[in-house]
């Protein structure tokens, strides 16, 4: 996993409707609604790959902020050694839900976050998202919390996005980034 931080562009996504997966009459949704639902999500799913090809699925805590997805793991956590191999990720979240909703798949690379002053910001970012129970003392480029370990900060800045409108209009929208 690179140690650089991410570069996220600031400018809108390239938006599609696939009309493929969708209702007919539906309509693409706006890059605004997907960051509303990313903000929102208290609960994603990550997939990252082993070393010897199996994939892994968990679910974490994450946090949309500046362009970007953040989550954090253990350095010894499973995610964390197979993004060492492959920081190629998928991040998904919505509603276990057929006929309503929106479902988000991110797709991107996780890049650690070490710098200081952003990992304060994102620390005092999660505990309001999540609360004190997820309050995270920042010291060695990583996060402490509890007695836990060390747990370093990812971010994924999306190549790519793509969201699930369930119900009628289905519809499957697109969102590519630069």
């Amino acid at each position: 996993m690179s140690q650089k931080e991410p570069v996220t562009d600031r400018t809108a996504p390239v938006t599609e409707l696939d009309a493929r997966f969708s209702s007919p009459g539906a309509e693409a949704l706006p890059w605004s609604r997907g960051e509303e639902l990313l903000t929102a999500a208290e609960l994603f799913w990550i997939s990252t790959v082993r070393p010897d090809g199996r994939p892994h699925v968990t679910p974490l805590i994450g946090l949309w902020y500046e362009g970007a997805l953040h989550f954090t793991t253990g350095e010894q956590e499973r995610k964390a050694l197979n993004l060492a191999a492959n920081p190629e990720v998928v991040l998904t979240t919505g509603a276990n839900t057929w006929a309503e909703g929106t479902d988000l798949v991110v797709e991107g690379a996780a890049v650690r976050v070490t710098d200081t002053a952003r990992l304060r910001d994102l620390a005092k970012a999660f505990e309001e998202k999540y609360g004190a129970v997820w309050h995270f003392e920042v010291r060695d480029d990583a996060y402490f919390h509890g007695d836990g370990g060390a747990a370093m900060v990812c971010a994924v800045a999306p190549r790519v996005v793509f969201g699930f409108s369930k119900g009628e209009p289905f519809g499957q929208t697109r969102w590519r980034f630069r």
